[in-house]
């Protein structure tokens, strides 16, 4: 027994000192460079090799399914089929030309019509381009994740040891180190922003809440391991403003926050979530809502206008989707944020899916396992594009100017030409355009709702309207004529 104290002695002491330099590096590497924003690239060192060795298990699955006569599955990008933008009227134009050969304004109805309709609904069946956009996005590559690729399969010995040899990485190294970082950041930023909210509000306190604020989050940056590249910075939000950004993942609101201060808008929560909301508003004009505020729509409306209102005041952050989407399309923006009146910052955020897949599918993870997820993930590797602000059109009348010198007299001619005023809609429409083509994104019409709800009645009655206007629309031709 007494033996083995010397040597227990010795395991301790050995224990310690992993602690103690494990925490030194973390401090060194880590967080002095979160506090002071600075990177010393090992990130992109260990994004690099990743890459190459990616790209190395990825060849050698494909020349072992290429000896063993296995199909690859290779993922559909552009849909599985081919759809050409035409509008109902030529579409069903087209079906009666080739059915029966009589020109669109001959009967007002036709059997064939149904052929229209029925071919639409079994190309939704067959490639639902809504559902899609609720599940992770299937890789060409291999980036050893078993879940992330569905041609893993038993290669060979080399390619089984290098996937298990990962599984040991992510899961004993990096995923102890980055909640040891998460923790730091979650704790520092209760403390932090506890300790401001005591302090009279003015330029220090402002000074210090913001710092605050911007140093943990990098840290929780650094705990995903994400590499993030900021475009286009002379256009961030500024106060007074709302950014608006497409929705993938609850991490959005970290990497946008790591590199600018915002007011967050959310419901208030219990728990954790709640702690953290509590601090947070202390030093920081964060809105937040009960949960019976939350349904009222002119309540969040008028909370947000009083706001923006104030110039003094940061700008919010909204993601007007409403749910996250798995970052290949921007879906419908709800039009509460646009109804304001106040300057629009659009942000554009787009993930590399060959290091972790950001997207949180909420009807099938939750937080907890979604975070375990992330945080056993290679890395979380984005870019984040900054458009210029935007604003709501609205009626205003264009005067171009034609100008001729006739001796000493000066004509001027003007044209008036009244343009429409921009409602909510179109205005939230405009810039979700924006977003998705410069994210790269499709521009989807459709209600991100429908990943947990039905397809409303207006939907359909939209198609029937549009159906209904072109038959009564040929009748009405036709009895003028």
């Amino acid at each position: 027994m007494f033996l083995l104290l010397p040597f227990d002695s010795l395991v301790v002491n050995l224990l310690g000192i992993s602690i103690t330099v494990l925490f030194t590096l973390l401090l060194v590497f880590i967080i002095v460079p979160a506090i002071f924003g600075v990177s010393f690239g090992i990130r992109k060192v260990y994004m690099k090799t990743l890459l190459k060795i990616f790209q190395w298990a990825t060849l050698r699955i494909e020349r072992g399914a290429k000896e063993k006569n296995h199909p690859l599955y290779k993922p559909y990008v552009n849909g599985i089929i081919a759809k050409e933008p035409m509008s109902l009227e030529e579409e069903i134009k087209e079906i009666r030309r080739s059915g029966s050969g009589k020109a669109l304004d001959t009967p007002e109805f036709e059997l064939s019509d149904i052929f229209y309709f029925c071919r639409k609904g079994i190309e939704t069946i067959m490639d639902d381009e809504v559902t899609k956009r609720f599940s992770a996005e299937e890789l060409e590559s291999w980036n050893l994740l078993s879940r992330t690729n569905y041609n893993f399969q038993y290669i060979s010995l080399r390619l089984t040891v290098l996937w298990g040899l990962g599984v040991l990485i992510r899961y004993c190294f990096l995923l102890p180190l980055r909640i040891a970082l998460a923790f730091t950041g979650i704790s520092l930023l209760v403390t932090g922003t506890t300790v401001v909210g005591y302090l009279p509000n003015g330029r220090c306190k402002e000074f210090l809440s913001k710092h605050v604020h911007l140093m943990c989050y990098r840290i929780c940056v650094r705990a995903l391991t994400a590499i993030i590249t900021y475009h286009d910075r002379e256009n961030r939000p500024r106060n007074g403003g709302i950014c608006v950004a497409n929705h993938t993942s609850p991490i959005d609101v970290i990497i946008l926050a790591s590199d600018g201060y915002y007011a967050m808008v959310g419901q208030i929560h219990g728990g954790l979530m709640g702690v953290i909301q509590r601090a947070m508003v202390k030093a920081c004009p964060h809105v937040w809502f009960e949960r019976s505020e939350v349904k009222d729509r002119h309540l969040v409306a008028k909370r947000l206008t009083e706001h923006v209102q104030d110039k003094s005041k940061l700008p919010i952050l909204i993601f007007p989707e409403g749910t996250c989407i798995n970052n290949t399309s921007v879906m419908m923006f709800k039009k509460g944020s646009f109804e304001i009146g106040a300057t629009v910052y659009p942000v554009a955020i787009k993930y590399d899916p060959q290091f972790g897949d950001a997207f949180w599918n909420s009807s099938k993870y939750g937080m907890v396992t979604y975070l375990l997820r992330m945080m056993t993930s290679w890395a979380i590797v984005c870019s984040v594009w900054y458009l210029p602000p935007m604003t709501r059109q609205v009626s205003k009348v264009n005067l171009p100017y034609l100008t001729c010198y006739l001796g000493p007299l000066l004509l001027l001619n003007s044209v008036i030409l009244p343009q429409p005023e921009e409602d909510a809609v179109q205005f939230a429409n405009r810039v979700k355009s924006a977003i998705a083509r410069q994210g790269g994104l499709v521009d989807l019409l459709w209600d991100g709702g429908l990943k947990r709800e039905k397809v409303k009645d207006t939907f359909k009655e939209e198609q029937q309207k549009l159906y209904s206007k072109m038959i009564v629309g040929n009748h009405e031709d036709r009895s003028r004529s």
